[in-house]
């Protein structure tokens, strides 16, 4: 798939390294700083609150400007954050509330970095490539991110708290300088006269004139609303998975710790076999398996009292879990227009993070009123009954023909075309 190719999926893994790292090393830095579980909650909830606050934006950003500057732009003050961090933890002037401050900056900066990455795959490769190149990029991701990165924070923290951070830097860096190797700078297609000025329309008009080409479009806005209802479902349960696997499985500390790394080895096998899967099997049925199997996921780990069996179950909730984002991710990048890439992949994470706040707040809830096995039986009945109402509408998903050569059409290019210089 060329050079340009090995090059992305080259800067992201490595950046992936330094995140699977920070992945379990920031936890640790703020549980060994305080013991109030609203301080340790904040920061779990810096991971996503920028999502939530700037996603809309970042992806209108992207659509604006050159996407591989943005990235290497985002990385760039990613290590600048970790490196401050870094210093403070050395000199000993670290506090909770900096490293709560570093956590959103840093979590912001990622925001712009993956709001423009998610757009760069689709310039650079062909349409019937996208599902081969994600695949190749979720493999990293699984690998650096969710399998090996943890372990390896966690042991560098345990040598000094500054160490995982301080790799975290390099990696981010280096990835900085891998993805400035591309040899063509993929930009947003406005010509080269609104390639060297920023646009005169408002931010929140490019994101209007996104919303509603989603709107309008019936199989990609299906889509962010499958993700949208299907990370609440998986969110409620997986909020209170530490004490399902404690207190109900009595795994302990070390079982939990098995139940997390056990859907990235699921993902890990689903990679050997997806080249086969998507040369024998159509999109739309992989699409309505993965989705069968998590709603059946949901049932079997309502009913199972065995760790074992809940291993068992978490690989190939890893498996069908890879396959599905892949699809999904290769899909929505064929039926969006270029010039819309960022804005509608921008409202997709979105509707990712806002639905797994949701669930986990209602999976608490829900837990705490009714026990650690009903968040599964409200996943098991919300994922079920979504499912019925959306089966039919998968085959217009992946029926709708690729628009990645072409301009919007009717009412979308004349909006896109009256609100640009």
């Amino acid at each position: 798939m060329g050079g340009d190719f090995r090059w992305l999926v080259a800067s992201f893994w490595t950046s992936n390294v330094g995140d699977g790292v920070a992945l379990a090393a920031a936890p640790l830095l703020i549980a060994s700083m305080t013991s109030s579980p609203v301080l340790v909650a904040m920061g779990a909830m810096m991971q996503f609150l920028p999502w939530l606050l700037f996603g809309l934006h970042a992806g209108a950003i992207a659509d604006r400007f050159d996407r591989r500057r943005l990235v290497m732009l985002g990385n760039a003050l990613r290590g600048l954050v970790v490196l401050a961090l870094c210093v403070f933890l050395l000199t000993g002037h670290a506090t909770i509330a900096l490293v709560l401050v570093a956590t959103f900056l840093y979590g912001t900066a990622e925001v712009f970095v993956n709001s423009a990455s998610s757009t760069l795959l689709p310039m650079m490769v062909r349409s019937e490539d996208l599902g081969l190149g994600n695949a190749r990029l979720q493999f990293g991701y699984l690998v650096a991110n969710q399998l090996g990165g943890p372990p390896l924070g966690a042991f560098l923290f345990a040598l000094g708290s500054f160490w995982p951070f301080l790799l975290q830097v390099l990696c981010v860096l280096l990835a900085v300088v891998l993805i400035s190797r591309i040899t063509r700078t993929p930009v947003p297609p406005r010509g080269a006269a609104e390639a060297s000025a920023p646009p005169r329309t408002a931010v929140h008009t490019d994101i209007a004139v996104g919303i509603r080409w989603l709107w309008r479009n019936p199989p990609v806005r299906t889509l962010v609303v499958i993700i949208l209802v299907f990370n609440v479902t998986w969110a409620a349960p997986w909020s209170v998975l530490v004490l399902y696997a404690t207190e109900h499985l009595h795994m302990g500390p070390i079982g939990y710790a098995a139940l997390t790394t056990a859907s990235a080895v699921g993902g890990i096998l689903a990679t050997l076999s997806f080249g086969w899967l998507e040369r024998h099997v159509s999109f739309a049925l992989l699409m309505r398996i993965c989705l069968s199997l998590e709603v059946l996921m949901h049932l079997t780990m309502a009913l199972i009292t065995a760790g074992w069996a809940a291993l068992v179950v978490l690989v190939v909730f890893g498996a069908y879990a890879f396959v599905w984002g892949t699809i999904s991710t290769t899909v929505r990048q064929r039926l969006v227009p270029m010039e819309l890439q960022g804005r509608i992949a921008s409202v997709n994470m979105v509707g990712v993070f806002g639905g797994m706040v949701i669930g986990q707040v209602l999976g608490g809830l829900i837990a705490q009123v009714w026990g650690l096995t009903a968040p599964w039986w409200f996943a098991f009945v919300g994922a079920g009954i979504t499912l019925v109402l959306v089966w039919r509408s998968i085959s217009h998903i992946t029926a709708a023909p690729s628009v990645l050569d072409d301009t919007l059409d009717g009412d979308a290019r004349d909006e896109v075309q009256a609100n640009e210089p």
